[in-house]
């Protein structure tokens, strides 16, 4: 398996099909192959070689989609960057993945004074703009124009292909090694269940960098489908876009789901072109799709559950179980049930298999699941243990194989689709100097399923406000990260026998009739 392959077929099945839709630029099939042997060619031009990794830092186009292709066609890894970090973070991406090139956009270049100089391994920095490249930088188009196809030698199979960061629960970032084997199959795997078809026209809503809309983006492409295109997720841009380009599918996280449906002009949108709208990165709250599937009657909701180190997918709730009467009612509340290939199952604190609704942890394997975390042995070990992905959810399955999550075992906290881990967020606190002791918590709330909570207690004489802590948080940390909320804790915080804070303890208040403690 191998992605150069996708783009080969895709030109091959479908060459004068629409390929790319974004701004007044269009692309067919056969020009976007073209593209993408011409800026391989061009990357190895700049001294790419096997195996190296290619970063970008850039809002959603049509030129991120060359790149997720190009770079391993080339030979190399891509390592797409959370646009929503700080500078420090950014800066840790880059040096721990030792990423030899850079590629940012006009929206993002004006962080660079704050990196450069700071970047270990970056040796080029590659414009990804229309106008001319700034002093010091490289033209995205320069690398295209003029030079020759190169055929793929990308080898395929469990060679790295992507690597994909997500939060540490330790406070630092854990670089996710998926190979070309782990993409394309995972693909394959929730297309047919997902709604993608050769004549599905997806819409790219949600951002490039994260895996959720990149997996979309290798069955799209599998399928030789179109990729409508919007530079970042707002509304009325997003409802603009399915009715004018008749979009079919659009994949969207819970948070975007509800700022769309209940938009006080989401009335005025014909969507009747819709057929399909996938969903996952967080719960949806009940109200929420009720609330989609009467504003978008046409369409088919599929729910998505799984994580990044699956590649990402390892459950769906198709939409034959969105219903709420007839046999097939009663398990809207469940993330569906193992997708095809794939395995689930429901462990103990020893790893023995579970009996039907018994809560524990939530395991899958299969060929989608990643090779393992960047340079972290022991914990890839410790993940991937006895062959099974521990994901680090709570949850049951039923007697019928639909998979119920209810808790987390990891210290996480899923706002607006975004995790976040506790520790991070507390490492971060942790560096004012007027901070004793804190504890990070996620506390529902109603539009970004939960909000970052923070408890501090103080130094003794310290006089901190909230605005204080969470002006220093924004310092170190991406906003999203960053607590929303701060309560002052006169007190020492709640310990276990072993000593740690009692996290339980101090969210009981907040989720207390709650039917489960994730929202």
């Amino acid at each position: 398996m191998r992605i150069s392959s996708t783009i080969r077929r895709a030109a091959q099945v479908n060459g004068n099909g629409l390929a790319t839709d974004y701004l007044d630029r269009q692309q067919t099939w056969s020009e976007f192959a073209s593209r993408i042997a011409r800026l391989a060619g061009g990357l190895r031009g700049i001294g790419l070689a096997p195996g190296d990794r290619i970063a970008m830092l850039a809002l959603n186009s049509d030129r991120y989609l060359e790149y997720f292709f190009a770079v391993p066609w080339a030979g190399g890894v891509f390592v797409p960057i959370n646009t929503r970090l700080a500078p420090p973070e950014i800066l840790y991406w880059l040096n721990d993945s030792g990423a030899t090139t850079l590629l940012i956009d006009d929206n993002f270049a004006p962080l660079l004074p704050k990196l450069q100089g700071q970047m270990d391994t970056v040796k080029t920095i590659v414009h990804v703009g229309d106008g001319a490249a700034p002093e010091g930088m490289l033209s995205f188009e320069g690398l295209i124009d003029g030079v020759e196809e190169m055929p793929p030698i990308d080898k395929g199979g469990h060679e790295l292909a992507g690597l994909f960061y997500t939060g540490g629960t330790t406070g630092r970032s854990k670089g996710v090694m998926l190979s070309h084997r782990n993409l394309l199959l995972n693909a394959i795997q929730f297309a047919g269940v997902a709604g993608f078809r050769a004549d599905t026209n997806y819409l790219h809503a949600a951002p490039m960098f994260h895996l959720a809309n990149g997996a979309a983006t290798f069955c799209i492409a599998s399928m030789a489908g179109t990729s409508t295109i919007i530079t970042a997720f707002e509304p009325i841009a997003t409802l603009e876009a399915m009715q004018n380009k008749r979009v079919s599918l659009v994949l969207l996280v819970p948070t975007m789901v509800n700022m769309v449906v209940n938009h006080p002009e989401a009335g005025n949108y014909d969507l009747s072109s819709l057929q399909d709208v996938l969903y996952g990165a967080s719960p949806m709250p009940e109200a929420v799709i009720n609330k989609a599937m009467e504003v978008i009657p046409n369409a088919g909701f599929h729910q998505a559950y799984g994580q990044t180190e699956a590649g990402p997918v390892l459950t769906m709730l198709g939409p034959e179980r969105h219903v709420t009467d007839g046999p097939l009612a009663g398990k809207m509340k469940s993330a569906g049930q193992a997708i095809p290939g794939v395995e689930v199952c429901i462990v103990d604190e020893d790893d023995n298999e579970m009996p039907p609704d018994t809560v524990g942890e939530i395991c899958g394997r299969g060929e989608n699941v990643m090779l393992g975390y960047w340079n972290q042995t022991e914990m890839s070990a410790e993940t991937l243990r006895n062959g099974w992905l521990h994901t680090g959810d709570g949850g049951r399955m039923d007697e019928d194989g639909f998979v119920y999550v209810v808790d987390r075992v990891k210290d996480m906290i899923i706002s607006g689709g975004e995790n976040v881990y506790s520790a991070e967020v507390e490492n971060a606190i942790y560096q004012h100097p007027g901070v004793a002791e804190c504890a990070v918590i996620g506390i529902p709330h109603e539009k970004w399923g939960e909000q970052v909570h923070a408890i501090v207690r103080l130094k003794e004489g310290e006089a901190v406000d909230e605005g204080q802590i969470i002006g220093h948080c924004h310092e170190v940390i991406a906003n999203y990260k960053c607590p929303r909320s701060v309560e002052f804790h006169p007190e020492p915080l709640p310990l276990s026998g072993a000593g740690k804070i009692l996290k339980t303890e101090l969210r009981k208040p907040y989720w207390e009739g709650e039917e489960k403690q994730v929202h």
